[in-house]
């Protein structure tokens, strides 16, 4: 593939959380150093039918899951060809994260639905995905793929931060980019939301009023993930550990349960955060999860005086996975890796994506 200085490309996430499908489109620059603009970008909510397929994917049968791999493939394509009529863009490639299915890199399996073949007809323009199997077939995670993006995009934080179905954190240390999931976000938090009839806690209103569980929140510091040490990920069916703990009961109203996810996510999230000697730490912090007003205050409450957590801009809030996964792409076009081993605990470095119809 060509090399270039300039970039214009479409980047697709679809997360864990099961929401939506966030579009940007985006034009990034090599010279010195990389830079970016999101000139477009969209998020088109999920058709109910469609929405309850994808929360239940990991359910289905080999048969329906290749009918929904299929399905969602064109039903992206067709999302992307009518953003580019209505914003009047031309893109080089469209890089597609995918909807995560299974993540079980202990058994060298990742897997994300989005058919590329289905996604290239439907959009008209090449298309790159499957950005993590290749990284879980050299041992690694297969995850967090965005701290690349962290690594030469946001170099001028000392840690990113993303709250999205789960949160994760990348940062240099000793000289190497390093990243994990920290813990589930909003995956859980949209769970016991969807309880009091709501499809996700906005601002935190629900969790606000809740109180908190001591001993659920003792029981959810001492889940064995948080014991693990170096690249490590979690996925959805890591989840059920959560939800043994949080199991219904009169105590158990989803305010409180809201309450004590909240405090337990900054908890964690506080270990991780070391101030910089003589300077202040810079944090980044984007994803939905940066609009819950409760968990920003209560985090904000926590971290030491300095250390900074920097407020984004919603448009990069929003579309920062997005931004990235087309970033990943071009990588991809460049031939130069977009997966750390340092971050995913993979043999080496390597340029992950299949490539359909470039």
């Amino acid at each position: 593939m060509k090399t270039q200085s300039t970039y214009k490309v479409i980047g697709l996430m679809s997360g864990t959380s099961g929401d939506g499908l966030d579009i940007a489109y985006c034009e990034f620059e090599k010279k010195d150093h990389w830079t970016f603009q999101i000139q477009a970008s969209e998020t088109v909510p999920f058709p109910k039918k469609l929405g309850k397929k994808l929360k239940r994917s990991h359910l289905m049968n080999g048969y329906r899951l290749a009918l929904l791999d299929v399905e969602f493939g064109n039903w992206m394509g067709v999302q992307v060809r009518d953003f580019i009529q209505k914003n009047d863009i031309e893109a080089e490639v469209v890089s597609s994260h995918g909807h995560t299915v299974f993540h079980q890199p202990s058994k060298k399996l990742s897997l994300q639905i989005g058919n590329g073949w289905a996604l290239h007809a439907a959009s008209g323009i090449p298309v790159i995905n499957d950005f993590r199997m290749l990284d879980v077939q050299l041992g690694g995670q297969g995850a967090p793929l965005v701290p690349i993006g962290d690594k030469l995009l946001f170099s001028e934080y000392d840690y990113c931060i993303n709250l999205g179905g789960i949160a994760n954190i990348s940062m240099e240390a000793e000289g190497k980019r390093i990243a994990f999931d920290i813990c589930p976000f909003n995956l859980l938090l949209n769970h016991f939301a969807e309880v009091c009839g709501k499809p996700y806690d906005k601002n935190g209103k629900l969790a606000r009023k809740g109180k908190l569980l001591k001993k659920v929140l003792k029981q959810l510091n001492k889940l064995p993930y948080y014991q693990i040490e170096g690249a490590k990920s979690l996925g959805r069916e890591d989840l059920d550990d959560y939800l043994q703990i949080l199991d219904w009961s009169e105590e158990h109203k989803p305010e409180n349960v809201l309450h004590t996810l909240v405090i337990h996510y900054v908890e964690q999230i506080n270990k991780i955060l070391i101030p910089r000697i003589g300077e202040k730490t810079r944090v980044l912090v984007t994803g939905g999860g940066a609009f819950n007003t409760f968990f920003m205050e209560k985090l904000a409450e926590s971290l030491e005086s300095d250390i900074e957590v920097i407020q984004a801009d919603p448009l990069l809030i929003n579309f920062k996975e997005a931004l990235v996964f087309a970033f990943l792409g071009v990588l991809k076009m460049r031939e130069e890796n977009n997966s750390l081993s340092s971050v995913t605990g993979s043999l080496k470095d390597n340029c992950g994506g299949l490539v359909h119809g470039l």
